[in-house]
Parts: C-alpha cells; sequence; structure tokens
C-alpha cells in the first residue's frame, strides 16, 4: 500500500472522529476504485430509473421536508429516482460515510456539516462541482457568502443547503408578564437587567429560567460569545481560547449558571424554549418552524432578534450542505447533479425554507409566493435573512481540526455544570487544540 492512501485514509478516520478508526485502518479497506451504493431498489413504479442514495442527517419537521422535496422530484421526471436515506446526526453520518468510503460503499450524495466536509476535503474524498453544475451557474443560483465558504482554490467542493445562523429567540408573553421592553434586548447586559424580573415569573409550577446552553455541540453558539467579548477560537491556525476575552465570555456564562442560578445546560434546549422552562434561546434557525409550533401549541407568543452584542457583534453561519464522493460512478454523479439542480430552483427552495426554518440559500427564494407571503406574515422567518449579511464563517480551529468542536464544548460542559473557572477549562482544551494543529497543519495548509 502506497503512503499516500494510507495517510488518506488514517486521516479520514480520524477526522470524521470514528471511534473505531484503529479497527478500520486494520482492515483491508481501500481508497481507491468506484463505491457501490448502499442497499435498497427504487420502487415498482421507478424501476429502471438511476439510483440516486442520498445520506441525510435530518429528523422530524426537516426530514419530512427533503422526503417530500425528493418525492416531487422523483415524480417530475423519468429518468433518476432518488433515495434519502436518514443516517443520524451530523457526526453519526459523517462516521458511517468514513466506515462505508473505507469499504468499498457510500452514498451518492451526503449532507455535511460546515464542520465536517472540511474532514473530507482534506482527505481527498470529494469531487468538485464544477464539473457537473456550470461554475457561473452556481454564482447566480446562491447566496454568493454561503456559497464560498464551500469554494476552495476556485472549486465548489461543498453546496449550500441547510445552512443557518444562531438566532436570539425569545417569549414575548413572559417578557410582557415580566414589564420588560417586548423585543430583543440589543447588549447582554441589558438582557442581563432584564434577567431578574423574567425569572420570578413562575410556569408549570416552576421558575422560569432566563436561558439554557445547549449540552451537544454549543461549541457553535459559543463561537458567536467568543467574538461579541472581542476574542476568537482562533487567529487562522493560531490558538487563543484560552485568551482573556474568550476567557471572559466563558466567566459571563459561568456566572448566570452558578451565581446568578438563572442559566442551565440541557440536552434539548429547544424543547425547553417550547415549554417555557426557558424564557430566551440562542439557537439555530432550523429550529424556528419547530419552537413556532410549539408556541402556538402552547399558546404563547414567539418573536426573534439579532444577537445581543457586548463589545462587538459576532455571528457565526452553520449547518448543512451538500458533498458528492470522488469515487461515485460518472454516471450516479450527474444523476445527482440534477437533484441539486432542482433543489435549487427558487420555489424549492423556498419550500425547504418555508417548512423548516433554514436560511434561504438561493436569493431568488425569497420572491417565491410562498416564501414571500411568510416572510411579510411572521416577522420571526426574516430576522435571519436580515442578519444574514452580518455573519461570517466560524474560526479556522473548529472547523478544520479533527474533533476540535467536540474539544471546545466539552470544556464547555465543565463550565456549565462542574463550575469550572473558564481559563482553567479553556488551558485544557487549548493545549488539546494545538496538538492538533501540529499534528494537521501540513494536511491542512496543503489543501488551502
Amino acid at each position: 500500500m502506497s503512503d499516500r492512501p494510507l495517510r488518506r485514509r488514517r486521516f479520514l478516520a480520524l477526522a470524521a472522529g470514528a471511534p473505531t478508526a484503529a479497527a478500520v485502518l486494520s482492515g483491508c479497506g481501500s481508497t481507491t476504485g468506484t463505491v457501490s451504493q448502499p442497499g435498497g431498489e427504487p420502487p415498482g413504479r421507478y424501476a429502471g430509473r438511476t439510483r440516486v442514495v442520498l445520506w441525510s442527517t435530518f429528523a422530524d419537521v426537516p426530514g419530512q421536508a427533503l422526503q417530500g422535496l425528493a418525492d416531487a422530484f422523483n415524480r417530475a421526471q423519468r429518468d433518476i429516482y432518488v433515495d434519502v436515506q436518514f443516517q443520524g446526526t451530523y457526526d453519526e453520518c459523517a462516521q458511517k460515510a468514513v466506515v462505508g468510503l473505507l469499504g468499498g460503499q457510500a452514498p451518492d450524495l451526503c449532507v455535511l456539516s460546515d464542520v465536517k466536509w472540511y474532514r473530507f476535503y482534506f482527505g481527498d474524498a470529494l469531487e468538485p462541482w464544477d464539473g457537473y453544475l456550470d461554475p457561473a451557474e452556481l454564482r447566480r443560483t446562491y447566496n454568493a457568502g454561503l456559497l464560498a465558504e464551500g469554494r476552495v482554490k476556485g472549486r465548489h467542493w461543498w453546496l449550500p443547503l441547510a445552512r443557518s445562523t444562531p438566532l436570539f429567540y425569545f417569549n414575548r408573553t413572559l417578557f410582557r408578564r415580566a414589564g420588560v421592553p417586548d423585543r430583543a434586548p440589543g447588549t447582554w447586559e441589558e438582557l442581563h437587567d432584564w434577567s431578574k424580573e423574567i425569572t420570578r415569573i413562575k410556569t408549570q409550577g416552576k421558575r422560569v429560567a432566563l436561558e439554557a446552553y445547549q449540552k451537544i455541540d454549543g461549541d457553535w453558539q459559543f463561537q458567536c460569545s467568543a467574538w461579541q467579548w472581542g476574542g476568537a477560537y482562533s487567529r487562522g491556525l493560531d490558538v487563543t481560547l484560552d485568551q482573556d476575552a474568550a476567557v471572559a465570555a466563558g466567566e459571563w456564562q459561568r456566572a448566570l449558571v452558578h451565581r446568578d442560578r438563572v442559566a442551565y445546560m440541557s440536552t434539548d434546549p429547544a424543547g425547553d424554549m417550547g415549554n417555557q422552562l426557558i424564557a430566551t434561546l440562542v439557537t439555530s434557525t432550523g429550529a424556528l418552524k419547530k419552537i413556532s409550533e410549539m408556541a402556538k401549541a402552547g399558546g404563547w407568543d414567539l418573536g426573534t432578534g439579532f444577537l445581543p452584542r457586548h463589545e462587538e457583534f459576532g455571528v457565526t453561519t452553520g449547518g448543512g450542505g451538500l458533498g458528492m464522493f470522488k469515487r461515485v460512478p460518472h454516471r450516479r454523479k450527474q444523476a445527482a447533479a440534477e437533484f441539486v439542480r432542482f433543489l435549487a430552483r427558487p420555489e424549492k427552495a423556498a419550500e425547504w425554507t418555508v417548512r423548516t426554518g433554514y436560511l434561504p440559500v438561493v436569493p431568488a427564494a425569497t420572491e417565491a409566493p410562498a416564501l414571500a407571503a411568510l416572510l411579510k406574515k411572521d416577522p420571526n422567518f426574516s430576522t435571519a435573512v436580515r442578519q444574514l449579511p452580518h455573519t461570517r464563517k466560524g474560526d479556522q480551529v473548529r472547523m478544520m481540526v479533527p474533533n476540535a468542536n467536540v474539544q471546545i464544548y466539552t470544556g464547555l460542559q465543565r463550565i456549565w455544570t462542574a463550575d469550572t473557572p473558564a481559563r482553567e477549562a479553556f488551558e485544557g482544551v487549548a493545549l488539546r487544540l494545538r496538538k492538533g494543529v501540529d499534528r494537521h497543519r501540513e494536511s491542512i495548509e496543503e489543501h488551502l
């Protein structure tokens, strides 16, 4: 076995965080040659078509929306059948894709998060879209900033789909009961001033908390806090998480949890918001549809706003996009590209946003009747669109160093649950991140 395939296999396994990396690497997997598809056959009425397997990370509302779009595509033409297969979370899907690629069986399309797609790109596993979709067409179709996040060395490797930003959600009914302004706060200090009145309220016999932090993947939301306090996870590949500004952001949240006792860590903050256990939440635009429906069912009014600022305003992008693996046969790549083109039609992109709350990654979608009407009727759906021009992608270390996101949110968990001083928690994380940078710098810089 040549050194190049071995390096690629090792990087892919480690990059996706596969717990069985050692076992995979000791097996007889390959990184060359075409891959077969995961099992399944088109239903009888679609027999004889080219089958495209799409591995999805979407359950519940977005899962139903994606399946609905695939069904519409399958009905709209006679040559291609798209088979959507749910594979769990972003991390779980990426791990399965690594194992599949090494074993010679992989999907034609795969939903990859803003963190995970880089790992496959660095592992030389992705096919650029430019050979299947005209780059000029891509530029005309997609939001320029979001499209650019998946472009490296002049080629497009990752196309926008379920893109999101953190939003500030608040329970307008509870705000009115507390006698605080019926709007999103301009700063975190302003929200803190309101917290005493808000947390005096009880719902379902329990005192309402101000906010909740997400146990898994909370590093994404905290990326914004680090920027708002004037810090960062990294400057390029130089780790800065343990510097004063990011530490101050961590101390702010630590105080809310352990001193003021108005915040806590949760495994399902969006559900807590829906059940009125918390009055505010910073979470993905992708939760908007779910929280809106819970608010309607619970009889309370939902509001959204830009994230509060501290020293600066800071909001990151996130969410998932579509990658296509290099070793998929050409015919299936062509078929996969046709489905992607279908998803990017303004009326289909609008349907996706209306049904999920994810950003309209196709600007023309905002003029489609269904989305235009929703944006006019419900201002909550327009908040993310208005905030998008002020966003930026995450810091390089979180995006590009294997498992950096896990390291960061594990450190945050220590702050939220064990009252660990932020400097102590972040110094340990920063040490591990620097080791990760040293280990993978050559591979990263080679591909940028």
